[in-house]
Order: C-alpha cells, then structure tokens, then sequence
C-alpha cells in the first residue's frame, strides 16, 4: 500500500506547524503529550483504567495485542496508552493516535479479532497515521540537523525519545543521508 500523492510533504508541513504552535523549533524535541494537551486530547495510562495485572495478562497471552487506542467520549478524544510498553514506543504509539485524530480519520470498519468485534479505520488510514505520527516525532528538518552533527541512529533515538526503529525508519525514509554525501 501507498500513500497518496503529496502526503508526505503536506505531513511534514504540519508537523512543522503544530511544532511553530507549540513554541518549538523545526529541530527541538516534541513531546507527544505536550502536543495532545495543546489540541485538547487527554492521554491516560491504561493502568489508571484496569489493574496492571490485567494488562500484564493479556500481555502474556497475545504479546503488543494493546499499545494504545483513541476513544471518542462526549465529542473529547482519549488516548489510552500501554504502560508496559518503554517511552520510545509510548511516544509513537501516542503520536500514531494523535495522528488519526488530526487527519479526522473515522473508525469506519468493524474487525472481528477472537470473536470480540472492534471499530478500526481503513487500512490506508493506519498507514497515514502512521506515517504522519513519525514525521510528528521526527521531522526531516529535526533530522537533517542531526545529520549534520553526525548524529547515529542510537543518538538520535535516545535525544527525541523515540524507538530504534522509529530513527532508522525516519532517517532512511526521508533521504537526509543521501542528500547530505551529494
């Protein structure tokens, strides 16, 4: 699956304007949750909701079947995120979230998983999310910079509070290596 024409772009031109919004520079580290406090979307720990044994649980049984999900209650968006995972991910798992609820994605599809029926988006629509959210967190502005004061994949990981995975995604999908040696 691909994202539409001009998606990216368009994604790092919010991601740098929320950024403005907040007070931060093209290059600073965001805080997903600053950035769901300024648009007015509670984020709460899944362990304030149920038991961590609970979560622990399901865990043990289906190991990341919860990371995290938006609910719309009384027109307010809530973010509920999995403690059990480590920030670096928290942080994405929340930027994902905030990322559907700023493109007004819908949950428009009914999945059946284990015979329990969940509301999802389309699948076009978690790419975009997903997409949107990681630019959210590292905008290629935030890593060209990085670049530049040769930073690794672990530093950069460790600086913005991100997964591994998360930096070297964002760093090889975005082409700032390539257009540094040119």
């Amino acid at each position: 699956m691909t994202l539409r024409r001009g998606f990216k772009a368009e994604a790092e031109r919010d991601a740098v304007r929320v950024r403005k919004e907040l007070g931060l520079a093209p290059h600073d580290h965001l805080n997903p949750r600053d950035l769901a406090k300024h648009l007015g979307i509670a984020v709460i720990d899944a362990s304030d909701l149920v038991d961590i044994k609970e979560l622990e649980e399901l865990e043990r049984l289906q190991a990341f079947a919860f990371s995290a999900a938006t609910f719309e209650i009384e027109d307010r968006s809530i973010i509920v995120v999995s403690p059990l995972r480590s920030l670096g991910r928290q942080n994405s798992d929340i930027a994902h979230e905030l990322a559907h609820v700023m493109l007004s994605h819908n949950l428009s599809e009914i999945r059946e998983i284990d015979g329990m029926p969940f509301r999802t988006c389309k699948p076009e629509e978690e790419e975009e999310a997903t997409a949107f959210g990681g630019t959210l967190l590292l905008p290629r502005p935030l890593l060209l910079s990085a670049a530049r004061r040769q930073a690794t994949i672990d530093d950069i990981s460790q600086q913005y509070d991100v997964t591994v995975e998360m930096a070297r995604f964002r760093y090889n999908s975005t082409g700032v290596s390539r257009q540094l040696r040119s």
